[in-house]
């Protein structure tokens, strides 16, 4: 039943969301029980980023040429198969290696959500889908650190892995119920050789960007692993043009819309989490507010998310892809720079939480605007290619800013994401003036 896509998707993306959010919660108990060092302890959220980063768009090219709801089907079960080792892992060692399996697995069901949003919902109600995902999604990671929290407190840091798995269940089961149109896939081969290099950039790109906040950007390590990012990427762009088939499809790499929004993306979700990292540290080190007055403090930004991504859809459809997105990035832009002004960055309640708003209010616009560009404008057929893409995009995008964040020192931090903000208007710039009908993915016989 192809009416259970967008609950399947939404319930697939908070699945990952809350994982992310509640982890930070656990891993202090972590520590104490497996006497995890400071530098393992890292590696849960290290290895499970650079898992999902490297793979994301391998996995949508494989829901390309297999199915993408197989391939959900196959991640959600993986996912919660890998709570379930964490949630009785002995050591910390076991941790940081079923993180890497989560993280593969949580790679595998990413794209497919996305795609089955494509193949299942009429062009006029995608927005309004990818809207109703989008404020999931915020609800997710709103509500993460608060589920967290009460988890911890009652039943110990395992019991924010138990949780995964009845939810992975769960979507297991909707999935297995879904029934999406039969579409003609081709008999394209995997590129494993560009799979290969893609997946080994990414992680190695990732990484170097992860390790910024303990290394810095001129360690050299951290230049090392850039550079050899960069010579990983070079030869990847060589290889690309000769094979016949390259993993990233060429219609997708030539299409205007799809790479502004994935640009866009990147920017925004950078400027973002980057503002969050860097005044989470000053609410908390500089104004000495708890976790919990922390929370409160941002959350309007979480409520705006909900609220602003059906706003963003009804913007989308009144005034185009280009402007709602400009103002989204201006409103983006607005918030950060704010949040740096006099008043702001906590010492002002009532500022902060009108900066917060901004932030949460530009996000859904941009986010709402650059994922239908995406999943719309997708080529016939690559819809897992450019979900693997959209969600690339959304895992490097905020390691971006962390490091960017972290690299600049507490006074710097805002103006240069301000700035990493306001380079998304560029991208999208590029966005069409007027939203036009989606394609649809081509029919095979009898679907």
């Amino acid at each position: 039943m192809s009416r259970l896509a967008l609950p399947v998707s939404a319930a697939a993306a908070m699945l990952v969301a809350l994982d992310g959010t509640v982890l930070l919660i656990a891993q202090p108990g972590m520590r104490r029980e497996l006497g995890a060092g400071a530098a393992a302890l890292q590696w849960t959220s290290t290895g499970y980023l650079v898992a999902v980063a490297a793979l994301l768009v391998v996995s949508g090219r494989l829901g390309d040429r297999y199915g993408h709801r197989g391939t959900l089907l196959a991640g959600v079960l993986g996912f919660g198969a890998a709570s379930a080792g964490i949630a009785v892992a002995p050591t910390v060692g076991w941790v940081i290696g079923l993180r890497v399996a989560q993280g593969a697995f949580g790679a595998l069901l990413q794209p497919g959500t996305l795609a089955l949003l494509r193949l299942c919902c009429p062009p006029e109600r995608l927005g309004r889908a990818i809207a109703v995902r989008t404020g999931a999604i915020a609800v997710a990671a709103g509500a993460g650190p608060l589920l967290g929290g009460v988890l911890v407190a009652k039943f110990g840091w395992r019991a924010v892995f138990w949780i995964n798995v009845p939810v992975a269940v769960l979507i297991a089961a909707m999935t297995l119920a879904l029934r999406p149109p039969e579409v003609e896939r081709g008999r394209r081969r995997l590129d494993l050789v560009g799979a290969a290099l893609l997946a080994a950039a990414l992680a190695v790109l990732v990484h170097a960007l992860a390790e910024v906040p303990d290394r810095g950007w001129s360690d050299t390590a951290t230049l090392v692993e850039l550079a050899a990012a960069a010579s990983l990427s070079a030869v990847l762009v060589g290889h690309e043009r000769r094979t016949p088939e390259p993993v990233v499809p060429r219609p997708v790499a030539r299409s205007r819309p799809v790479i502004g929004s994935l640009v866009l993306l990147l920017t925004s979700s950078a400027g973002l989490f980057g503002t969050l990292f860097s005044t989470t540290f000053r609410l908390q080190d500089a104004l000495r507010l708890g976790p919990l007055d922390t929370a409160l403090r941002m959350l309007p930004l979480t409520a705006l998310m909900v609220l602003g991504a059906p706003a963003a859809a009804q913007a989308l459809r009144r005034y185009g892809p280009r402007t709602t997105a400009l103002a989204g990035t201006l409103l983006l832009v607005t918030g950060v720079a704010a949040l740096a002004g006099p008043g702001a960055g906590g010492a002002a309640p009532l500022a902060t939480a009108v900066a917060a708003a901004l932030l949460g209010a530009g996000f859904a616009a941009v986010m709402v605007t650059a994922t239908g560009s995406v999943v719309g404008d997708a080529p016939p057929g690559c819809a897992g290619a450019v979900g693997g893409l959209k969600q690339t995009a959304m895992n490097i995008g905020p390691t971006l800013g962390i490091a960017a964040a972290s690299g600049t020192g507490p006074h710097g931090a805002l103006p240069v994401l301000a700035a990493l903000a306001a380079a998304g208007l560029l991208p999208a710039a590029t966005l069409p003036a007027a939203r036009h009908a989606s394609r649809k993915e081509v029919v095979a016989p009898g679907g």
